[in-house]
Order: structure tokens, then sequence, then C-alpha cells
């Protein structure tokens, strides 16, 4: 079981401290949220930002790219320093290819889907992939409610990689905290991105203890 904070919860500036404040406390994937403005309705960073806090850590970096044109932008990321670059379903014409282009860079391929998306679109895709990122919030901003609906796309997700004997990470994003972490674990989540749990928290190491523990 691995948490990955989601940097869009951090003080953007001062990033470098923040990502090394929670490192301290054990952090070594940091979840990167990439936002056009167009896909979602909300703009954050972009890949020269990666690159600066690629100089910074060796905490594995996963770019979840929310952007109307994924594709031309994977060059960019790679280049970048993203260790991991998870693209939008919804933004795809092609997802096997794009799949194996991010591959083909040596970077792990993810792809995600929004609430409303069935998660048996993804069956096509899976043995193209090193990770599977189930929203469960609708993707643009932070601090949202978590959606236990998602759980049950979750629980799908379980029985294919069983099924199948694959080896991708089924990861959940949106509205976690140690409560719905624990339901988010019983269903076979296996990393948990969390922001504003850990970031907003007037007790930062207490808070990543009490989702440590949650997901164990």
């Amino acid at each position: 079981m691995r948490l990955a904070p989601s940097i869009l919860s951090a003080d953007f500036s001062k990033l470098a401290t923040e990502l090394e404040e929670v490192e301290s406390f054990g952090a070594d994937w940091f979840h990167v949220d990439v936002m056009d403005g167009h896909f979602v309705p909300n703009m954050t960073i972009g890949p020269v930002v990666v690159n600066s806090l690629r100089s910074r850590t060796r905490a594995v970096l996963d770019c979840h790219l929310m952007v109307k044109d994924p594709v031309k932008m994977i060059p960019w990321f790679v280049n970048a320093g993203a260790d991991v670059i998870t693209l939008h379903l919804e933004a795809l014409d092609n997802p096997q290819a794009a799949l194996e282009s991010i591959r083909k860079f040596g970077k792990k391929a993810g792809l995600s889907i929004k609430p409303s998306t069935p998660v048996e679109n993804l069956e096509p895709f899976l043995g193209f992939l090193d990770l599977v990122l189930i929203m469960s919030v609708e993707p643009g901003f932070g601090g949202q409610g978590f959606m236990p609906e998602s759980l049950a796309k979750v629980k799908w997700l379980v029985q294919q990689k069983r099924a199948t004997a694959a080896s991708w990470i089924i990861q959940i994003d949106g509205g976690i905290n140690p409560t719905t972490a624990m339901a988010a674990r019983a269903a076979g989540v296996e990393n948990f991105v969390a922001g504003s749990a850990i970031f907003s928290a007037s007790d930062r190491k207490k808070a990543w203890k009490d989702l440590m523990e949650a997901i164990r």
C-alpha cells in the first residue's frame, strides 16, 4: 500500500519545501495534477514546474494529465522527468497507441476515468497499463467529497486483475481521508492519492500517520 500526496493542495509558493517536509514523513511518490482549463475547468502546472521538482526529489513523480490533448504533451512530461504519466480515457482517440507511446519512452503508463465513465470501458486497454486511476471526485478541483459509488469500480478492477494475474496498480484520487481510505483499502485500492487531508492539516505529520494506519 502506498500513500501519494497530491501537490495540488500544497503551497505553490514553496513547492520544493512542501515536498521535502512530506518526504521526511516517508513519502516516496507524489501525484502531480496537470490541468489545462479545457478538459477540466481549472488550470494548474506544466512541465516546467515538474522539471524543477525533478531536480529536488528522487521520489516518483506521477503526472496526471487532465488535458484536452494529452498525446501532444507526453514528450513534454517525459523530458521534464515524470516517472508515471496517467491519461484520461475520455480525452483519447486511440488509447492503446497513447499508452504504448508512454512505455516506449521508458515511463509507466496510467489510464484514468471520470466518475460518470463506466469502468468496463477500460477493459480493452488493461493489458497496456501500469496503473489504473479511479476518480472518486469530479476532476478539476481539490477538497471535494468522496463518492462512495467509485468503490464498485475498484472491486470490478480487482476481479479483472485476479482473473488475468495482472500487475498494474489500482489507484484512487479524491476525498481521501482516514475514513474513506479504509473503505477504499477494503475494496482493493493499492495507491491512495491524498491532497488536502495532508497539506491542509494543522499537524501534517499526524495526518500522514493517520492515513498510513488507515491503509495498512
